[in-house]
């Protein structure tokens, strides 16, 4: 082999091997070498080893019949072959008639895809109209399934890797969860045994407003306790998808007054200003989005102490969006992915009580509406929550109209 064709198959390789993804780097090899081997569809076909049967898991139309890359059927009966012979197997199109269709003039070659020792599939090609595959075009197609098999096999590593990472970070939160919880379980406990015995010391005498001080802290500790214990339930139910919801029409700006309201006999040094306008009715839970209101202002409160929240409701097509503003420190934008998993907790703000499950609830009370939940945040400028839920479709075309003809008399006024 002389120096040229080295250094022409480093250059094709080394193009291949730096692409991130499999299929742009099989993308590429294709593309490079398509001059010497001329082919208008390839498929890549892998057995499933529960079914027993061939997934397609790359296919490329790039000369006549496009159309049939979609499912790649034309391929399907080929792959099968080359399973059951274990070879290169070239299948041609027998007598032509004059005048037919080049797309019944299929020149079809398949060729095992071994992963190892392995054989795991079929990389097929076809040829709409000839020419036939030559001997040389065998020997290029099985070097192309041999990268073929090698790029399938780095994207089973990688999904391997990916899944392994994921496991190890949720076992890491669950270990933080196990010590996080026992901390919070055990400092309202604490709490609610040191007061209450403290209460029944017969030793000691204490006047009625120290006696009602250490009640109002042990009913508070109660109330935190059985807070904690029902984010945990409530958890397990939403992630189990045993949690019961009862949907009706509601207005979703009466239900964050409400929820706001009541925060605000809690932390009336907060500072919530709310613009809703005129907004349609959605089809929800009350009581279930209540509780994602409710955490929202908890984490306002918790992470951003100090900081006036601004709540805005606006339409947005056919959907309603809420947005909760705070002007606290924000969240670097790293841990923005993770901040809605089960357990996770932001690194560096342990000092703040939690048990990392107040967004995951959330998102899993949104989702259960068909809606979406996320965050956007600017370090030293705050943190915007935003939650989209699809409006009530009985009532959604009647608001448009009426927005219509408020626009409408408007103008006419002008």
């Amino acid at each position: 082999m002389d120096i040229e064709t080295l250094q022409s198959l480093n250059k094709i390789f080394q193009a291949v091997e730096i692409q991130p993804d499999w299929k742009l780097a099989l993308d590429s090899l294709l593309a490079t070498l398509r001059h010497q081997f001329v082919y208008d569809n390839v498929a890549a076909y892998v057995l499933d080893r529960q079914t027993g049967g061939q997934d397609v898991v790359y296919a490329r139309a790039v000369g006549r019949g496009k159309s049939a890359e979609a499912d790649a059927a034309w391929g399907d009966s080929i792959a099968g072959q080359v399973l059951l012979q274990k070879s290169p197997l070239l299948k041609e199109p027998g007598d032509i008639l004059p005048g037919t269709d080049r797309l019944l003039q299929a020149h079809v070659l398949g060729v095992p895809l071994y992963m190892g020792a392995r054989l795991e599939g079929a990389l097929v090609f076809v040829r709409f109209g000839g020419p036939t595959f030559a001997e040389e075009h065998i020997t290029l197609a099985q070097l192309i399934a041999s990268w073929t098999s090698s790029l399938l096999e780095r994207k089973s590593l990688q999904e391997a890797r990916a899944e392994l990472e994921s496991v190890q970070r949720q076992m890491r939160l669950q270990d933080d969860f196990v010590s996080t919880i026992s901390h919070e379980l055990r400092t309202p406990l604490g709490f609610i045994k040191g007061y209450s015995t403290s209460l029944l010391r017969q030793d000691a005498n204490w006047d009625a407003a120290t006696q009602s001080e250490f009640l109002t802290i042990i009913d508070e500790e109660a109330d935190r306790l059985t807070g904690l214990i029902e984010n945990m339930l409530e958890s397990a139910r939403l992630q189990s998808k045993t949690l019961q919801f009862k949907f009706q029409p509601l207005r979703l700006d009466a239900l964050i007054r409400d929820v706001s309201v009541r925060v605000a006999t809690h932390h009336p040094q907060l500072e919530v200003r709310i613009d809703a306008g005129t907004t349609p009715t959605i089809h929800g839970d009350s009581v279930r989005l209540s509780q994602v209101f409710e955490n929202l202002f908890s984490n306002a409160i918790k992470y951003a102490p100090g900081s006036q929240l601004d709540i805005t409701l606006k339409t947005h097509g056919r959907k309603l969006r809420v947005a909760f503003r705070d002007y606290g420190p924000g969240i670097p934008e790293d841990f923005i992915p993770f901040i809605f998993e089960r357990f996770y907790r932001v690194p560096g703000e342990r000092s703040v009580t939690g048990t990392g499950l107040g967004l995951y609830i959330c998102k899993q009370i949104i989702l259960a509406h068909h809606g979406k939940i996320w965050a956007e945040s600017v370090m030293d400028e705050g943190t915007t929550f935003i939650i989209e839920l699809p409006a009530d479709p009985l009532t959604q075309d009647t608001f448009i109209q009426e927005q219509s003809n408020v626009q409408t008399n408007s103008d006419r006024g002008r």
